[in-house]
């Protein structure tokens, strides 16, 4: 077969079928590819699964606070990882299934359940078909890198979609990497009931946040008993009867820690080393990712490539993004643009990090007059009335504009609150505009106009 498509999607992540949606809505004819799991990594192996075990972790950690709360449970919390696991499985069978059969009972979609590669900067082979496109939309996501440490090859380790398939809790996970991946999977399997190291080369967790906020993240997991090993800057790995021996090599303390489980969590790299991309002529960077402009057009006329894939984001929602850019861009007459976007994400920890903006380190490289707003979460009083008070909240404000700059909240409610902080930095109105809002009480957001009514110079 050699059929001919106005539009061929090559995967069904995050933005692969809504753009199938609105291309097709359009009246044009849509061939999407899919080689592997409808759904991509988000529905998969990535913020469904994880955040369902967070919420059961949640409930176990819950569950030993009871008498805190005045709340009296017999026994000893027991967490059933085949049952956590099960829960975990339907969640995201539900979701995988959905976007499935929304793409196959899409009308003028044909769905390929193929690996797709290029055949020419039109054509692309699906198993052993030939089609060809006028556009063709790359969101092939990404997967975990595998590290070149000395014994890796040796030992059986884990990656973040390896471990979702666990049933049975680990003796002592040792986490390989003090980043957003492995500090969720670190704190919940602390909580399921494992003892848990992270190991880390760099000086402190999650290096791209600021001195405070990683300082306050190990404090909380190290008061859960998560053990941190920082400045682990010879790792290795080896066998040790049926356990794993991870060499660490830090100053002043046992050179090597012994585990029965080892998840490397160090980064992650894109699928598109064997999509024929060269036979297409298109670019790609030294680590792999597509090359884009700011309207996620690649150096070819015609291709364009969207989520994790291009370098421009690693998150669920800039994904999304790339598709609500290329759609409007594309369908009707706007002129979206990537950078037009404020960088924000969250770390979902408990309690989560919600960050916006630019960090501390940023505003002080700008070189203006920056003032700063702290509030610690013990003064929240919806923190505090729920038991919850860890972390803090801070704000930076352009002296000049009055325009925020960049904030981050590491508290309870904080993935959600930061998120009228964020819609005031797109609306590109001064801070003033929260501080004469009415915020409902008791929540977490009634605090951020009263920590930007206390602003003070950055120093």
């Amino acid at each position: 077969m050699n059929q001919h498509y106005d539009a061929i999607i090559l995967g069904a992540g995050q933005a692969g079928p809504s753009l199938a949606g609105r291309l097709t809505a359009a009246g044009q004819t849509v061939a999407m590819v899919e080689r592997h799991l409808f759904g991509g990594t988000c529905v998969n192996t990535g913020c469904i699964p994880t955040k369902t075990l967070v919420a059961s972790a949640y409930a176990a950690q819950q569950a030993r606070r009871g008498a805190e709360f005045g709340v009296v449970i017999g026994g000893e919390i027991r967490v059933d990882m085949k049952a956590v696991k099960a829960r975990k499985e339907r969640v995201l069978l539900k979701s995988r299934n959905g976007v499935e059969g929304w793409l196959r009972g899409m009308k003028g979609c044909t769905v390929f359940h193929e690996h797709a590669r290029f055949v020419s900067p039109t054509e692309v082979r699906v198993g052993g078909d030939v089609i060809s496109a006028d556009r063709i939309f790359i969101n092939v996501g990404g997967r975990a890198s595998s590290p070149k440490l000395s014994g890796i090859d040796e030992v059986a380790t884990l990656n973040n979609t390896s471990l979702l398939e666990l049933d049975v809790l680990p003796e002592h996970l040792v986490v390989i990497g003090g980043s957003y991946i492995g500090l969720e999977f670190a704190q919940m399997y602390r909580r399921f009931g494992a003892q848990v190291t992270v190991v880390e080369r760099g000086a402190r967790l999650v290096a791209h946040e600021d001195e405070d906020i990683s300082e306050a993240i190990k404090g909380i997991l190290e008061a859960e008993g998560v053990r941190i090993r920082l400045h682990a800057e010879c790792i290795a790995l080896s066998k040790r009867g049926d356990a794993i021996a991870v060499q660490v090599d830090c100053k002043d303390e046992e050179p090597e820690i012994v585990g029965s489980h080892v998840l490397m969590a160090v980064g992650r790299r894109p699928n598109t080393d064997d999509l024929g991309l060269e036979t297409a002529g298109v670019a790609t960077d030294e680590r792999g990712f597509i090359v884009v402009d700011d309207e996620l057009r690649t150096n070819v006329p015609g291709i364009y490539a969207l989520g994790d894939c291009n370098g421009r984001g690693a998150f669920t929602h800039t994904s999304y993004n790339d598709f609500e850019i290329v759609a409007e861009n594309l369908l009707d007459g706007a002129a979206r643009r990537v950078s037009d976007r404020i960088q924000c994400h969250a770390l979902y920890i408990d309690p989560p990090l919600g960050q916006v903006g630019m960090t501390e380190a940023e505003v002080r490289g700008t070189g203006k007059k920056i003032l700063v707003g702290t509030r610690p979460m013990t003064k929240v009083g919806r923190a505090v009335e729920k038991g919850e008070s860890q972390g803090f909240m801070k704000v930076f404000v352009d002296a000049e504009s009055e325009l925020i700059l960049g904030a981050a909240i590491l508290g309870v409610g904080g993935d959600e609150a930061i998120h009228c902080i964020l819609d005031t930095m797109y609306a590109k109105k001064p801070y003033t505009l929260l501080t004469h809002a009415v915020h409902i009480h008791p929540t977490v957001s009634e605090l951020i106009p009263t920590m930007l009514e206390d602003l003070k110079p950055l120093v």
